[in-house]
């Protein structure tokens, strides 16, 4: 394997000014260690970094998310020790093709000088299968893994400190509230009730091989046949499950804004949205109940801006987005279904009868956002799709209803995978990330952040990458908690 490093080690020390010609050694751990010291370094100097998921310190070869990260002391056996660490190593090769598909032509012909980016992911694909055979050899090695398998929450102490937050959270938290009290006024008014700006657009996903509804339990138990039962499908599977679940938006059109369409990168400035390509980005996602780990099918739909409403919106910039998320019980039916903006704002519950509301922990205190619930679903609530009216220039989700068979689309949108967001062809030749090294995207920043920050938020109401979504001002809470679930709704079978 040595004789494989060692040129790409070679090449790889130009890439980074900072860096010093490693010495080879003889022994294949470090020499793969060097290898991942070297393309980080690389990485690091063009800005390519992708934050998706977290790194793992000590660990060069491992990335981590938060589902994993609460499993790592649930770990019965060997196997599904083995099933969780290489997991981990899943993540860090999905980050790093991102990351070495957007290094810059400079630092792709230094690899190309010496071997092609195929050829070097192929290496760092076996270096990681060594270090990680090595690491679970060593007992004392696995014991620093899962202590070191943590992900970073997105709020910053500092901030807060700065801040004064313990006073400051009130006046926010009493603002929260009358926005939360705005918004059940809003669900009050009966849908058909509801006001319209311009003109309702239906979009629908195109029409595609999906399961049927009786083959979806089957599905996703043969998905989870695994050491830790991770409903994890291959991408045909997934994309047969995002069809089956893909919602329908009845969007307001009142300007060009309320278009649904595809990120993309112009010659100058930041990322933009191509109205006339209308495309949902679907993800997989998972959350624990109990001792089972749930499927989530998660839709992105962009729009080119949030328009403002005045010189005093704080609210209103360049790009926004909607995220729906649908909660899938083992046998196939939805237990509920949750939304946020891609800011990681507006985190609405919509629960079926399966998922009833817990009360807020005796501990927590009473300012914190613990659950806002908008609409809850009647018992014939959606059983695969649903219908979501979208309001013109906030795109804030009026209501939830059910599809109804014969609704007629207006419009038909592609769906596709998320991580294409990761790699974007750019005019320059040289594909560009959506998301900056921060997990943010540049250009989207909104004027709250100003006013917002002592919250702990950096950067609030800019539009953020999955795993990277604080979704309450006062208090902490993620969008991609392992437990956020279980914590509170208690699900029936």
């Amino acid at each position: 394997m040595n004789t494989r490093i060692a040129p790409l080690l070679a090449a790889l020390t130009l890439l980074s000014a900072c860096a010093t010609r490693p010495a080879l050694v003889a022994d294949d751990e470090a020499a793969c260690l060097t290898l991942f010291a070297q393309v980080d370094a690389a990485v690091e100097q063009a800005g390519v970094r992708d934050a998706g998921s977290a790194r793992v310190p000590g660990f060069p070869y491992l990335r981590m998310n938060r589902l994993l990260s609460d499993l790592r002391h649930d770990l019965p056996d060997a196997q599904a020790q083995r099933f969780w660490a290489e997991q981990l190593t899943v993540l860090d090769a999905q980050a790093r093709n991102a990351e070495l598909a957007n290094l810059p032509p400079a630092s792709r012909a230094t690899l190309d000088s010496a071997k092609d980016t195929p050829a070097l992911s192929e290496t760092l694909r076996d270096c990681r299968a060594r270090l990680l055979d090595a690491d679970l050899a060593r007992p004392s090695r696995l014991a620093a893994l899962r202590e070191a398998a943590i992900v970073p929450d997105d709020y910053s102490l500092a901030r807060r400190t700065l801040g004064l937050y313990p006073l400051t959270r009130i006046p926010f938290a009493a603002g929260v509230r009358e926005f939360e009290r705005r918004i059940h006024a809003l669900y009050a008014v009966p849908a058909d009730a509801l006001p319209v700006r311009g003109q309702l657009q239906r979009y629908a996903a195109e029409p595609g091989p999906q399961p049927e509804s009786g083959e979806i339990a089957t599905l996703i138990a043969s998905a989870s046949h695994n050491p830790l039962h991770i409903p994890l499908p291959d991408e045909p599977t997934l994309l047969r499950l995002a069809r089956a679940y893909a919602p329908v938006y009845d969007v307001d059109s009142h300007t060009a804004d309320d278009r649904i369409g595809h990120p993309y990168w112009p010659p100058l400035g930041p990322a933009r949205i191509d109205a006339a390509r209308a495309h949902v980005f679907y993800r997989a996602a998972h959350t624990r109940v109990g001792t089972q780990v749930l499927l989530q099918l998660v839709y992105t739909a962009w729009f080119p801006a949030r328009p403002r409403e005045g010189v005093f919106d704080l609210l209103g910039g360049h790009l926004d987005a909607l995220i729906w998320r649908v909660t899938l019980a083992p046998d196939g039916a939805p237990l509920l279904f949750d939304s946020i903006h891609a800011c990681g704002c507006y985190h609405w519950f919509f629960p079926t009868p399966r998922a009833v509301p817990r009360q807020r922990p005796a501990a927590m205190s009473v300012l914190d956002e613990w659950l806002f619930i908008p609409q809850s679903l009647p018992p014939a609530a959606p059983a695969t799709g649903a219908l979501l009216r979208v309001a013109a220039g906030s795109h804030y989700l009026q209501r939830v209803l059910p599809l109804l068979p014969d609704a007629v689309a207006t419009a038909r949108y592609t769906l596709t995978p998320e991580s294409v967001l990761r790699s974007l062809p750019h005019p320059d030749g040289t594909p560009r990330s959506l998301y900056g090294p921060d997990g943010m995207v540049a250009g989207s920043q909104r004027r709250e952040r100003w006013l917002f920050w002592p919250m702990g938020i950096v950067n609030p109401g800019a539009m953020r990458q999955w795993g990277r979504h604080p979704t309450a001002f006062v208090g902490r809470r993620h969008f991609d908690e392992a437990r956020l679930i279980d914590s509170r709704f208690k699900v029936s079978d």
